[in-house]
């Protein structure tokens, strides 16, 4: 049953294998007073996924009259879960563009499923030991970078059970300090992607209806300076 469930859930993990050509750095063209960076799940096609839409859209107005940028992170969310490496590379260098280019720019970092996983990397305070840092990234964000992110959303983030099932090697999901009060881990009841030990697969598919992309929008806004 075990070996069943974890081929069942496979579609919504991340291994950080560092292989493959890692994506070119993403500029930012336009400066908003608020950016979302999504990474969506997979299989979802290219943008920011259903989940990513539904929080998005819940987000606009709760914002007020400040204007909202959207970016999708840029990786092939598929089964080839070392290529979910690209969604770091893309978020990291994407947030390091608006800090450069905007500084005014508020950023708010969201993720589900495979996607929750790529952001939440980001955050890390540190390299894992043995882990080597694939092409176009250097270093962990810097004290800049984070300052910036005002909150981070994940949705139906892989457990470390969910995550050892696909590759026994690879780093465990540790939020970096920095951002264990700005963010919002949300996992639907009974997800088996989230909820180790549970068996509704349906569940990992409500987050756009279930009501938590618009209690995700109702935090991220309140974390928005006055």
């Amino acid at each position: 049953m075990r070996r069943n469930i974890g081929a069942a859930v496979a579609a919504g993990v991340l291994a950080l294998v560092p292989v493959g050509p890692a994506v070119a750095p993403a500029a930012a063209a336009s400066c908003e007073d608020v950016e979302v960076i999504f990474a969506r799940g997979t299989f979802e096609a290219p943008g920011i996924g259903r989940t990513g839409d539904a929080f998005v859209n819940s987000l606009r107005p709760r914002i007020g009259d400040r204007t909202l940028g959207v970016y999708a992170v840029n990786y092939p969310a598929s089964l080839d879960f070392a290529r979910a490496v690209d969604g770091i590379v893309d978020s990291s260098n994407r947030i390091r563009a608006v800090v450069d280019s905007c500084p005014s720019t508020q950023i708010i970092l969201g993720g589900y499923s495979q996607g929750a996983a790529v952001n939440a990397y980001v955050t890390m305070d540190s390299i894992p030991e043995g882990v080597v840092l694939p092409p176009g990234i250097t270093e962990t964000l810097g004290a800049s970078q984070r300052d910036r992110i005002v909150a981070v959303v994940l949705f139906g983030k892989p457990s470390a059970a969910v995550v050892g099932l696909v590759n026994r090697t690879a780093p465990p999901i540790t939020m970096g300090a920095a951002f264990v009060d700005k963010t919002l881990d949300l996992c639907a009841p009974q997800d088996p992607v989230c909820e180790a030990g549970s068996l509704d697969r349906a569940a990992h598919s409500l987050y756009a209806v279930n009501g938590m992309a618009e209690q995700a929008a109702t935090f991220a806004a309140r974390q928005l300076p006055a």
